[in-house]
């Protein structure tokens, strides 16, 4: 990759102007909860999983999967920044690579896990459906791909796709199931990304969270006589596909 990202990647946490890892791992605290229940509601019973977390950043999911018992885990991320990051935080198993590069030098059916947390948005078309059958590949039958990326449904979808000057896409329920059902999974699910509750406040955030999205399921009813059910408002978006 030799493109105007590469040159964003180098001084990816410096160029953005706000910290995106803590000074120590204390600091990891506020995540937490979110990451927790993401590895609880998604990743495999086996503590003896393979997995491999392509953009890792500083670490933090890593940090949490090793608390929750599984150890064949190795993250990689493009940005050097993002790699000390991580090494100051003392979190093991990350080092730099090339992402694409990284899965082309892995055995095929070698991992149980991929996750892509907030990656693939920076990919161009042409560079994303190569990426996904390379996933693909080195997953064994009945492996995961779990993947986070901005969210074009949501009525905020700008802040997200345009937050990073590096973002070249976001994505759908709809998106996200042709790029895997036509890449070699054999079924996907998508999920909202709305508040967890884990304490007062988090609780009040997710009732009037609750609110908002059914005045918003309430809109599409009105225009298009679709209840929005299955509608995803949320910035973000969680989906996990299964080869």
């Amino acid at each position: 990759m030799t493109d105007y990202r590469e040159r964003i990647y180098r001084h990816y946490v410096t160029a953005r102007g706000s910290e995106l890892a803590p000074q120590d791992v204390a600091g990891l605290a506020a995540r937490a909860p979110y990451l927790r229940r993401l590895i609880r509601r998604h990743f495999p019973g086996d503590r003896g999983a393979v997995i491999l977390d392509l953009g890792c950043g500083h670490g933090a999911l890593l940090h949490f999967l090793r608390e929750a018992g599984y150890q064949k885990i190795v993250g990689v991320d493009r940005s050097p920044e993002q790699v000390a990051a991580a090494k100051r935080l003392g979190i093991e198993g990350v080092r730099e690579g090339d992402l694409f590069e990284t899965l082309r030098n892995l055995p095929a059916q070698s991992h149980d896990v991929v996750i892509c947390f907030d990656v693939i948005e920076h990919f161009r078309r042409d560079e994303l459906l190569p990426f996904a059958e390379e996933v693909a590949r080195v997953l064994r039958p009945g492996g995961r791909w779990i993947v986070h990326v901005p969210n074009g449904e949501s009525p905020f979808a700008g802040r997200m796709r345009y937050g990073d000057l590096t973002h070249e896409l976001a994505f759908t329920r709809e998106s996200l199931a042709q790029l895997s059902l036509s890449c070699g999974f054999s079924k996907i699910d998508c999920y909202e990304d709305g508040p967890v509750v884990h304490g007062l406040a988090s609780a009040s955030r997710y009732v009037v969270w609750k609110m908002i999205r059914g005045m918003l399921r309430l809109y599409l009813t009105a225009e298009m006589g679709d209840t929005g059910r299955a509608a995803i408002f949320s910035q973000n978006l969680l989906s996990v596909a299964i080869k």
